[in-house]
């Protein structure tokens, strides 16, 4: 049923991150930190990558691509998305998958490796979530940076009381997202989960990852989306602002405040250890 949402989104998916500052927000933040961790050059996986528009950002940055999404749609959009900004030489693929099955794709392929705007909150059950950051991990190549983003539980909580009271009147709907963070009611009928920093942190501490960095990618703008919009028209206010926000999106305390971002980025590699 995601799926289906997204091939009817297309369109709405390509702006989303640029419709306004507030929306911005997450993808200068991304950005901000794709050009700190990532290497200066080679091949990189957008799994997840939808209608492309991280693909063709880094594409224009001399980035090797491969672009992978379920939606048929989002890359059918992104291949002329792509052919128009003149990026299809560096383009390197446009393949649909699964992020929990990878296995077009050899062990230690790749330079990077992103799944970013949140296909790891579309999956449902903690097993099946496993699967996908296995896989993920398994096409990196050991030290290569894997940046994932998902939707956050408390950001959400945060912005509930404005945006969703009905939900919250479902007392057993409402009881179960805060306790769980399963949403099965995401844009009124499809499935979503929402993480918790412990939560994120908990799961790659299974597994041979080294966490860098975890941001909160819109911060303490979360429930401020009208008034950020408005900050945005004055330059030297905004200026400002985004100053202190990319200071503060990754301190542990707004880590873990109910002001946390919407979305969350985890940062880490994947190393090997050998025993000698």
């Amino acid at each position: 049923m995601v799926k289906e949402y997204y091939a009817q989104s297309v369109k709405y998916e390509w702006k989303r991150l640029v419709q306004d500052a507030y929306h911005k927000l997450e993808f200068d933040t991304t950005m901000l930190f794709l050009k700190k961790y990532l290497p200066r050059k080679g091949l990189i996986l957008d799994a997840g990558g939808g209608p492309g528009r991280y693909t063709i950002e880094l594409a224009k940055r001399g980035y090797d691509i491969i672009l992978l999404d379920l939606v048929k749609e989002n890359l059918e959009f992104a291949e002329k998305q792509i052919k128009k900004a003149k990026a299809k030489n560096k383009v390197k693929g446009i393949v649909q998958g699964d992020i929990r099955n990878l296995s077009k794709f050899k062990d230690n392929t790749f330079d990077a490796v992103l799944c970013l705007g949140g296909p790891l909150s579309h999956i449902k059950g903690n097993k099946q979530r496993e699967k996908a950051i296995s896989e993920l991990i398994r096409v990196a190549k050991p030290e290569a940076p894997i940046f994932i983003s998902v939707f956050g539980k408390f950001g959400c909580l945060s912005l509930a009381p404005a945006g969703w009271p009905k939900e919250i009147e479902m007392r057993p709907h409402f009881k179960r997202f805060v306790k769980t963070g399963n949403d099965y009611l995401w844009r009124g009928k499809y499935y979503a989960h929402y993480f918790t920093p412990d939560e994120l942190e908990k799961i790659f501490s299974k597994r041979d990852f080294k966490l860098i960095q975890l941001v909160g990618l819109e911060g303490l703008a979360t429930p401020h989306k009208k008034a950020i919009n408005k900050l945005a028209k004055n330059k030297k206010a905004w200026k400002n602002w985004l100053e202190m926000h990319y200071k503060l999106c990754t301190h542990p305390i707004f880590l873990r405040s109910f002001h946390l971002a919407t979305n969350y980025l985890i940062i880490g590699k994947f190393y090997i250890s050998y025993e000698l």
